[in-house]
């Protein structure tokens, strides 16, 4: 895997929350920091399995390979995936210097560097497949449409931590749930690992989301 998809995340203190002190809120948290570090390992290797020799420095990204064989709900499917995952950049993006948890962190600063690299490869392989393809209009509607975006903006303290499991859930919860639906008509070899992958780490991260305990309630 090239060393550059590796995210460099200083290790945070986690405070244990109310009422788990002691050795069940220990056990609790080695189960949350190990639910945690198999979720990285998830999100930190996009295109390894697809792409098994390491890249010459300063060779060109794997996307720039991709196969002739994309096409039809291929670019559907990566159309409305570019939408999406330019929102997920665009929600982390807006808490990711006021969250309060550090695991929460972890999981954002993983996010971002994982699907950016999602989103370059994605818009390579439909530049190539048809040049005239655009990420259009994604109906956000019932996840991180607008009035979700307004709440993280003005959320504070340790809001921002809930409001973004609140969005981040029903968000990847939908990315997850169209890659699955892909995954059986999917054509291009590469963009049906993609979509395996991309299902099994946003199911992951809303599966770790869930088992936070909810600041500010």
């Amino acid at each position: 895997m090239d060393p550059a998809l590796t995210v460099r995340v200083r290790p945070v203190p986690v405070r244990a929350a109310p009422g788990t002190a002691g050795r069940g809120g220990e056990v609790t948290g080695r189960r949350r920091r190990a639910a945690l570090a198999a979720l990285l390992g998830l999100l930190l290797v996009p295109g390894c399995a697809a792409d098994p020799a390491p890249a010459p420095a300063g060779a060109p990204a794997p996307a720039a390979t991709a196969s002739a064989a994309i096409r039809g709900l291929d670019v559907v499917f990566l159309t409305m995936m570019v939408a999406h995952t330019e929102r997920t950049l665009e929600i982390v993006g807006l808490v990711r210097d006021r969250l309060t948890d550090g695991e929460l962190r972890t999981l954002v600063a993983a996010i971002e560097s994982t699907e950016s690299d999602e989103l370059a490869t994605m818009r390579s392989w439909l530049r190539a497949a048809d040049p005239a393809a655009t990420a259009g209009h994604h109906d956000h509607t019932g996840h991180a449409d607008a009035g979700d975006l307004a709440r993280l903006r003005s959320a504070t303290g340790a809001d921002v931590d809930r409001v973004l499991r609140e969005v981040l859930t029903a968000h990847q919860q939908a990315a997850a749930d169209l890659a699955r639906a892909h995954r059986a008509t999917a054509v291009a070899p590469e963009v049906a690992d993609l979509a395996r992958r991309v299902e099994q780490s946003r199911t992951a991260q809303v599966e770790l989301m869930a088992g936070r305990p909810a600041a500010g309630r």
